[in-house]
């Protein structure tokens, strides 16, 4: 790419629910090949782009911000298991905080968030030298996406590039997350009065609407402190320093921002936890800011947050399967003990005639009336949702392709053992017991390890790797973790209590268990809340700000020894800084 050119776009096609963009007021569906060119100033492009690169890898895919907000954490990891997952160490080095500026999860999110700042400084340049209609929402919509990427940059590297895009001649300015995070909360506070609220001008959720801004400003007031201090050794954060505006403290300004979307009666909390993340969630009563996606043969959703989980012989149709990647530490798994019965925890599967999957080796059969959207009527199975551990159970393949059905023509069910070592039982232990207690590398016939999470749904329409389940980047859940966590961190534990005694009792179990809500807690403290965050947030790619937050980061896990500091953040890249001479490499790398 050369120096001073911005954009190029090779090819862009729309496809619109409502009116096009050309209008300027629909952007549900915009797919972009690549960017390259200054030559591509519309605003229907421009933002476009912007908007793509939240799910273009980004907030979507196994590599992405999942890879460096829960891999490096206690919720996930992804270890080698036997031949697989060993790509030269680059998932383990996340969990095993082994990582280099040239390791590839870290170069390749840089590249990725430094192309969503690119691509928003670009479209805030589109916008203000148009004449289109509802110039100044459009203009608050690219403003308030440049603030995202780089709030994720600043939080993720400590440092984030930026360039006056009203002047072709303007320098490269490297933002320091220190100052910058009080220059960025200003500059989202500024665009409110210009954004569209959600639902109005056409708008939905995976729109910049004032709603992203209260969630993404009550998001930085919370880790405005850390950023401040971020080498700070003994995590004593100053949580309630006075807030940019000299309204209130920091934590006085997440209760607000989080309040305004709690109480504006346009979310609310849903009974069962994991609709949240199934295949039908779009506009979901939780959501506030989400990555829409879907199947459509243009550029499709990413399956990978449902996908890397499932083990290979676990089969939601015959055509389909998992990778056994991922899974959680026994120390998350162990944080749960006392409370299997959270509706939050998992949840089993009932068909359309009564039949529930329960996994637990009663199941014969389930029937096979479910098939797979846009398939040649294959039928369709369903695991259940949550945490899984234990012996697993489920489909078998025959040897010409289909599953083993029962003689009245339902899906038998099986217990079921590992595809590439088919002698171990599929039994998801919560133990992992590596053989070198620092490494998380499996042998072939231990692949069977870790406790593995169904929290997103595996959307099996089109191949393994297309879905059309929306990411939630902000929903109601979190929102209420926050507000909880601000409260706790002025000393209003009776509040912080009640917000978190909310998120319980509104969840119910499925009804095998009478629905009956989730159990209220009697008290709270600063671990009790942790606990209590991870519940409600797991997998959600939220859990390393939580954990430097709350002094955990720099302990050691499974597979992961006790780290200093200067491990909260992440080395600007080796090539980056080839090419950047305003970069500087930060502390400890």
């Amino acid at each position: 790419m050369k120096k001073n050119k911005i954009f190029t776009v090779k090819s862009i096609a729309v496809a619109l629910a409502a009116l096009t963009l050309a209008s300027c007021t629909d952007l549900d569906e915009v797919i972009l090949d690549e960017v390259l060119d200054e030559n591509i100033y519309s605003v229907d492009g421009a933002l476009a782009a912007a908007y793509d690169r939240l799910g273009d890898g980004t907030f979507v895919d196994n590599g992405g911000m999942f890879a460096m907000q829960e891999y490096t954490t206690d919720i996930a990891l992804l270890p080698t298991r036997g031949s697989d997952w060993g790509d030269g160490g680059k998932w383990r080095t996340m969990h095993e905080f082994t990582w280099t500026p040239s390791s590839a999860v870290v170069t390749d999110n840089w590249t990725r968030l430094t192309s969503g700042i690119t691509r928003s400084l670009t479209a805030i340049k589109a916008v203000s030298e148009s004449d289109i209609t509802d110039k100044e929402m459009f203009l608050a919509e690219a403003n308030g996406l440049l603030a995202f990427y780089t709030y994720y940059t600043l939080d993720l590297y400590g440092q984030a590039p930026y360039r006056d895009p009203l002047n072709v001649n303007a320098p490269v300015e490297i933002l320091q997350a220190a100052d910058a995070i009080d220059g960025l909360i200003e500059d989202v506070e500024a665009i409110i009065p210009d954004l569209a609220e959600l639902g109005q001008n056409q708008t939905h959720t995976g729109r910049f609407t004032k709603e992203a801004a209260y969630a993404l400003l009550a998001d930085m007031y919370l880790n405005r402190a850390v950023y401040k201090d971020r080498y700070n050794a003994s995590s004593s954060f100053n949580f309630n320093e006075t807030a940019v505006d000299g309204n209130g403290t920091d934590m006085d300004r997440v209760i607000y921002y989080t309040s305004l979307l709690i109480d504006s009666g346009k979310f609310s909390l849903n009974p069962n936890f994991f609709d949240n993340f199934s295949i039908n969630n779009s506009g979901g009563q939780e959501h506030i800011f989400v990555v829409v996606q879907k199947i459509d043969n243009i550029r499709n959703g990413d399956n990978d947050l449902g996908y890397m989980c499932v083990a290979r012989n676990q089969r939601p149709s015959p055509a389909n399967r998992g990778t056994n990647g991922a899974c959680t530490t026994p120390e998350f798994f162990a944080s749960w003990e006392g409370n299997h019965d959270d509706p939050r925890f998992s949840r089993k599967y009932q068909y359309s005639d009564g039949t529930w999957f329960m996994n637990d080796g009663t199941d014969v059969s389930v029937p096979a009336s479910d098939l797979v959207p846009g398939s040649s009527d294959l039928p369709w199975f369903h695991f259940n949702s949550g945490l899984l551990f234990g012996q697993q159970y489920g489909p078998k393949l025959t040897q010409a392709g289909g599953f083993e059905m029962t003689d009245d023509g339902r899906i038998k069910v099986s217990q079921l053992f590992m595809e590439k070592s088919s002698n171990t039982p599929m039994v998801f232990t919560p133990e992992l017991d590596f053989d070198n207690p620092s490494q998380a590398v499996f042998a072939q016939d231990q692949i069977n390890r870790g406790v593995r999470i169904f929290k997103f749904e595996y959307d099996p329409e089109q191949g393994n790797g297309s879905s059309n389940v929306d990411i939630p980047l902000y929903r109601l859940g979190g929102i209420y973790t926050m507000r909880a966590e601000a409260y706790l961190r002025k000393g209003n534990n009776g509040s912080a209590l009640a917000d978190m005694n909310m998120l319980r009792t509104s969840r119910t179990r499925e009804a095998l268990f009478g629905n009956v809500p989730g159990t209220a807690i009697s008290s709270i403290d600063a671990d009790i809340l942790y606990k209590e965050i991870g519940f409600e947030l797991y997998w959600e790619m939220k859990r390393r700000p939580q954990m430097i937050r709350f002094g955990k980061f720099d302990l050691p896990y499974t597979a992961k020894a006790a780290t200093q500091p200067f491990r909260r953040v992440f080395p600007i890249p080796q090539q980056a800084m080839d090419v950047t001479d305003e970069l500087e490499q930060n502390l400890g790398y």
